[in-house]
């Protein structure tokens, strides 16, 4: 990996330079990871991925962003600037969208192999904006749309029934054209504005494969494209007068050998922060507790989907504590329905463990739930689900298989 100097060189794949994020923001340490000429024939642009954060802020980025001269000095001057520009509520948005991601030093050579491929295949992301009913939104990730619209700068996507399409004209055109208004399937939960809806993706594949497209421009570790038969999805709608919008989802996989009540969650960005992920977590809990279930997610969890997770465990635990449930694991799991080992990691956050001559023990007093109530580690959701809304009953062995 070389250090450009020359200001009048051009960058080539694999220099580190210094970027602008946006324009007339400071510079930002990075490494281009590849270079294309745009429709002119002429230009190239640079898609770079900055030092120390989450692939999803890497970016196509011009000539003019690029800064190729003192990389050191200017580097280490401006990211201490920047620092200390930083006020206290910027740092929690700063942390949700700057993680670096996990090491693959500690898991096996598989693994470590797996995600050495995964981050080859997806490292350069070509779509960086979508159009989705209402709303422009900057994609975060790379998909594996086919053929030619995985290549488009723009995708144009249908809030109905998932179409894509690379031009506004024929967007424009499908609109007036598109008779769905809602998701297929059955809804299964109605309150005010908001609908659920239980979708099959075996008897709804292209449906699902589109809104699993959509999901994976913001979801790093997605690997659910096409293979969408073995899954139902519960699709949460923002309902008005023109229809059902969708804004989020969470898929489970049918009878899962690991007991996992969800897959895969994803909110889309325009309506993140509404409490919708929480929602949604509500529900997959509350299915297992129909199905008869202890529920967990599938692992590994996202950055985002950890922090609302442990948000959500915590909450639960103390509710059930302040409840006066007998403190153990076991206890708390029959209680919650939630797995004994998120039950754990949920006690952790909360610091209510402690390990006495080698052993984990709990300490839970009035006080402890209280100072832990106060701390704001367990908030409340600011949506709650109500069972008595909820329209769905476990399938029979024969019908769920």
């Amino acid at each position: 990996m070389r250090m450009v100097e020359e200001d009048g060189a051009e960058p080539k794949q694999g220099d580190m330079c210094l970027v602008r994020w946006r324009p007339g923001s400071g510079l930002r340490r990075a490494t281009v990871v590849d270079v294309r000429t745009i429709d002119d024939g002429l230009t190239n642009e640079y898609y770079v991925h900055y030092d120390g954060t989450d692939r999803r802020m890497d970016q196509w980025v011009n000539r003019a962003r690029i800064k190729l001269t003192s990389l050191g000095q200017h580097a280490d001057t401006e990211e201490e600037e920047n620092k200390r520009k930083i006020t206290r509520n910027q740092k929690r948005r700063y942390s949700g969208i700057s993680n670096t991601p996990r090491s693959v030093v500690d898991v096996d050579a598989l693994t470590a192999a797996l995600e050495k491929e995964h981050e080859e295949v997806t490292k350069v992301k070509h779509i960086e904006h979508i159009r989705y009913g209402s709303y422009e939104i900057d994609t975060w990730y790379f998909s594996p749309y086919p053929d030619e619209y995985g290549k488009a700068r723009t995708l144009f996507i249908c809030d109905y029934c998932m179409k894509y399409m690379r031009h506004e004209r024929s967007y424009r055109t499908h609109l007036h054209e598109c008779k769905r208004r809602q998701p297929p399937g059955s809804e299964i939960y109605r309150e005010k504005t908001l609908a659920v809806f239980e979708v099959s993706g075996r008897e709804n594949k292209v449906y699902c494969q589109c809104l699993c497209l959509l999901a994976k421009l913001f979801l790093d570790h997605k690997t659910l494209y096409f293979d969408v038969e073995p899954f139902l999805f519960y699709i949460l709608c923002e309902i008005d007068d023109d229809g059902a919008h969708v804004v989020g989802f969470f898929s489970k996989e049918r009878g899962s050998p690991d007991g996992n009540n969800l897959a895969c969650i994803c909110i889309l960005p325009p309506f993140q922060r509404l409490g919708y992920g929480k929602f949604l977590i509500q529900l997959s809990y509350e299915l297992s507790k129909r199905e008869g279930l202890i529920g967990s997610p599938e692992k590994p969890l996202s950055d985002l989907g950890r922090l609302g997770y442990r948000s959500y465990w915590s909450w639960i635990v103390l509710e059930a504590l302040e409840r006066g449930t007998k403190v153990g694991i076991s206890e708390l799991s029959r209680e919650t329905g939630i797995h004994s080992d998120d039950i754990i990691e949920a006690l952790d956050a909360l610091r209510l463990t402690r390990y006495w001559r080698g052993k984990q023990t709990l300490q839970v007093t009035r006080k402890l739930i209280e100072d832990c109530k106060r701390s704001g580690v367990a908030k409340k959701p600011r949506l709650l689900l109500k069972p008595r809304l909820l329209r769905w009953h476990p399938r029979p062995p024969s019908v769920a298989a």
